[in-house]
């Protein structure tokens, strides 16, 4: 059975009461050990008001979307708060003894410090459940190292360094997940190239028609059944280029075709591409190429 109405979990305090778990010894951070947590019986989506960054093993499936995602091999993945999580506890009778770490962290606990906005760039949190980061022992005893510190000095009598000396710990864990993040893009090239060669189809096509929208990152993302932020990351760990990027290039690539091959006017061919202003065209295509469209055209003449 499977609740449809997300359970809404709004403090870390409420996290352990509902998991079975004793309470916090700090209200706005904990590390829990995830083989200690109780779960509801049925299938159910999950509110949450606060950071949560796990290592978990042994979860069973997980749904992005109509897709299932098997973790028991053991992975990290992050959530922002207000986002949604859907565990299959069905499936949770045949996944091995579930363990690992959570990493909660209220936003208040960030109140006045740089990383309230620096965490907002870790694209990261709003990956998608099978866009999970898959670590390497080496790189999972890092963070592990990292998480006990946190734990060691939140439950170390509180004065007026634990705060940063915390914080910091957390920026360290989130620069370490970048780097791992990389990694994850470059040694999954096969996948990489091939999400690059999907793009490029979806592009193509795209420009093969007349006077429709310029798509979107969202489009794109959408398309290829992945967030934006970590088609972002794929395409910039093989290109150096974001997905806006792309999508310019190749508005460009064909805008030159046309501009060359045939007599249509600016305004025709900025329509062509998906623009209702033929202004907006010019300004782009000046930005990317250094020449007015008129001006490049004329260089063919």
């Amino acid at each position: 059975m499977t609740n449809t109405k997300p359970v809404h979990i709004k403090t870390i305090s409420e996290f352990h009461r509902t998991r079975g778990l004793p309470p916090p010894q700090h209200p706005l951070i904990s590390v829990v050990d995830y083989a200690l947590v109780t779960h509801p019986a049925e299938s159910t989506a999950m509110v949450f008001d606060y950071y949560s960054i796990s290592i978990k093993r042994g979860v069973g499936k997980m749904f992005y979307g109509q897709q299932e995602y098997d973790f028991d091999e053991g992975v990290m993945y992050f959530m922002a708060p207000h986002q949604i999580l859907r565990v299959d506890m069905e499936q949770r009778k045949t996944a091995i003894k579930p363990s690992g770490w959570i990493l909660l962290i209220h936003p208040d606990f960030l109140w006045n410090t740089s990383l309230v906005a620096q965490i907002k760039k870790y694209e990261y949190f709003n990956y998608e459940v099978n866009e999970a980061l898959f670590l390497s022992d080496k790189e999972e005893a890092i963070l592990d190292g990292i998480i006990r510190n946190i734990e060691h000095e939140y439950q170390s009598n509180i004065d007026s360094f634990s705060q940063g000396i915390i914080v910091s710990q957390i920026e360290t864990l989130l620069n370490y997940a970048d780097r791992f993040y990389r990694r994850q893009f470059i040694t999954r090239k096969k996948s990489s190239h091939d999400i690059l060669n999907r793009l490029e189809k979806i592009l193509s096509d795209h420009f093969k028609q007349s006077g429709i929208a310029m798509p979107t990152v969202q489009h794109i993302s959408e398309a290829l059944n992945m967030s934006p932020g970590y088609l972002s990351g794929v395409l910039k760990s093989l290109t150096g280029q974001s997905t806006q990027q792309h999508i310019h290039d190749k508005l460009i690539e064909k805008a030159k075709e046309k501009l060359s091959t045939t007599a249509l006017s600016v305004s025709e061919i900025a329509f062509d591409l998906g623009f209702e202003h033929s202004q907006s065209f010019s300004k782009l295509f000046k930005a990317k190429t250094n020449l007015s469209p008129l001006a490049f055209r004329a260089s063919f003449n």
